[in-house]
């Protein structure tokens, strides 16, 4: 079997020879060509070489992960991220819907980030901007969400949301411009990603943008109108929730 090649870019040097340790004794198809604790040994090495994958830490004394990108924005190896136990970093990367590996990492981890980065799809431009951007700004919610569809990843603006839709593992996303996309991750994912920018669970099988709500309707259990003109069930069980966010909205 052919090894895989391999760069490692961490700024802590305990963790990067953990990490080389990790993937020496337990990862032998892997063949480490290279090493960097900074943007600009990153950049140095990757001049002379590209490996089949970078593990690539976000933050570096020098800069970030992103610089590194930036300066080699053709770059063909498969990229695992690595990044501490932060809140803000762990929100980018999912609003980004690109792969991670949390530090401390168990092998499993590991194994299955390597596994995983073999097949993955490639982050585009629009996905890395989403983690850029969060990583420069970390209190702020991103603007921008990535969806993974059967075919493709789509960026889209998270104000153009105006409802989601449960659809057993599956969720479909509706758009002020009338468009839908049907997602395969559950609507809880979304309901908890979202939760900090005005979106609101209504229901199981329901995930409404606040700012669409244009009426509740108290009869027939209640519902909602929203200005798409579509109305979307209250269960009885949020329904004081409803009421008590559109009063203070």
């Amino acid at each position: 079997m052919k090894k895989l090649t391999a760069i490692l870019v961490d700024d802590v040097p305990i963790a990067l020879e953990m990490l080389e340790n990790d993937i020496v004794n337990n990862h032998p198809k892997i063949n480490i060509i290279g090493k960097a604790k900074s943007v600009v040994e990153a950049a140095k090495l990757l001049q002379k070489k590209q490996p089949d994958i970078l593990f690539l830490d976000i933050m570096l004394g020098d800069g970030t992960g992103f610089d590194v990108l930036e300066i080699f924005p053709d770059l063909k190896s498969k990229i695992i991220f690595i990044t501490a136990s932060d809140a803000f970093a762990i929100k980018a990367f999912k609003f980004a819907a690109i792969d991670y590996i949390l530090k401390p990492y168990s092998d499993e981890d590991l194994a299955f980030s390597i596994e995983k980065a073999q097949r993955q799809i490639q982050p585009d431009k629009q996905q890395l901007n989403i983690l850029q951007e969060a990583a420069a700004a970390p209190n702020k919610t991103p603007s921008k969400i990535s969806l993974h569809t059967s075919e493709k990843i789509i960026v889209v603006n998270i104000a153009d949301i105006i409802r989601c839709k449960s659809d057993n593992n599956y969720t479909t996303f509706y758009f002020n411009d009338n468009s839908k996309i049907l997602v395969s991750k559950t609507l809880k994912h979304y309901a908890d990603m979202l939760k900090e920018v005005s979106f609101l669970r209504v229901h199981q099988t329901h995930l409404v943008n606040i700012k669409y709500i244009k009426e509740f309707i108290k009869s027939d259990g209640g519902y909602l109108i929203l200005k798409d003109k579509s109305n979307i069930p209250v269960s009885v069980r949020k329904r004081n929730e409803v009421l008590a966010t559109l009063k203070s909205y």
